[in-house]
């Protein structure tokens, strides 16, 4: 019979973040594989040091989070994990929350700490257009500066060069040299 391994997994949103607590309490709970990145847990997609995990487990393995929201923020993705983990006869487990998908009380405490975390994701969108919002009604949002010269590529057209070519000049993409050329 094989050993159980215990896979950790550790992620944070934005590079400036420490993974270093979240690395020391897999490591507590006896990890023997951490897998750790930096990046948004609103989506699986890109996340390939959680799909690397994943691909790892074998059947009696656990997949270990510190909590649940370090795994997904949202429900559609949380599922989906659970059932690829499910998949390789493996389980998940949270260090700070009494989830253990190998028990009912583990699964159902899960699926209702996978509502809250969307529904916390929801409400901070929500803030962020509400603020967005009252900052262009006080005219100090402006959005992101322009990261192109719309004067530039107005006198190149003007000096005969197409479209294609300014694009391939400018390294940009000839949709935004319509944009520009449109203002």
């Amino acid at each position: 019979m094989t050993k159980q391994h215990l896979v950790g997994y550790a992620r944070v949103s934005s590079t400036d973040q420490s993974l270093d607590v979240q690395e020391k309490a897999l490591l507590a709970a006896g990890c023997d594989i951490i897998r750790a990145e930096k990046r948004s847990g609103t989506t699986k997609e890109g996340r390939d040091e959680l799909n690397l995990a994943l691909s790892i487990l074998r059947t009696g393995d656990v997949l270990m989070v510190t909590r649940i929201d370090r795994l997904a923020r949202s429900i559609g993705d949380l599922q989906d994990i659970v059932r690829a983990v499910k998949a390789k006869g493996a389980s998940l487990r949270a260090i700070e929350q009494p989830i253990d998908t190998s028990t009912a009380a583990g699964k159902c405490f899960l699926d209702m700490l996978g509502v809250f975390a969307e529904f916390e994701t929801n409400l901070r969108r929500e803030r962020q257009l509400e603020g967005i919002a009252s900052a262009k009604a006080r005219g100090v949002y402006k959005g992101r500066k322009a990261s192109i010269d719309a004067g530039k590529i107005k006198k190149m057209k003007a000096d005969g060069v197409g479209p294609s070519a300014i694009a391939k000049t400018l390294k940009i993409g000839r949709a935004s040299v319509y944009r520009a050329l449109a203002e």
